[in-house]
């Protein structure tokens, strides 16, 4: 619940980015816990950090292949003070391209736990940001992505 708590889950964010943009699944997972609850954005609901390895290893050399994340925490709650829920977004570019692809922009919700000392990702959702009804929404959560990519 401190400033600490807070740059340390953002830096759980962000190693899990970095994972992402090497293509590593277990640099992606490393933020999870062993019991990690992975929910992507079609559904799939991977149970534990191995399946979110596993899945993410195979996602890394069929389907997204060269693709890079951009994103960033927005929000973090702290009802306890070893439990965290998270708000982050991310917008991905696609292999050979140089900007977002709009259409793969998330938001993500996140439960963090401290156990010990430690933070990990013990939920994960994942929803596309398709603003139905509102698709003005879609280009200011661009625009925000793209703000990352400058700085």
């Amino acid at each position: 619940m401190t400033e600490i708590d807070s740059k340390e889950i953002q830096q759980l964010y962000q190693k899990k980015i970095c994972g992402w943009n090497i293509g590593d699944a277990a640099k992606f997972a490393e933020p999870y816990s062993e019991d990690a609850d992975f929910i992507g954005f079609d559904g799939i609901h991977l149970e534990g950090k191995q399946q979110i390895i596993t899945f993410h290893a195979m996602l890394f050399d069929k389907f997204v292949r060269g693709t890079r994340l951009v994103g960033k925490v927005k929000h973090i709650r702290f009802p306890t003070s070893t439990v965290a829920i998270v708000i982050g977004i991310s917008g991905t570019i696609e292999s050979g391209h140089d900007s977002i692809n709009p259409e793969r922009n998330s938001i993500h919700t996140i439960v963090a736990v401290k156990t010990g000392y430690k933070w990990k990702f013990s939920s994960f959702q994942n929803t596309r940001a398709q603003y139905v009804g509102s698709p003005e929404k879609i280009d200011v959560l661009t625009n925000e992505l793209k703000q990352l990519i400058q700085s």
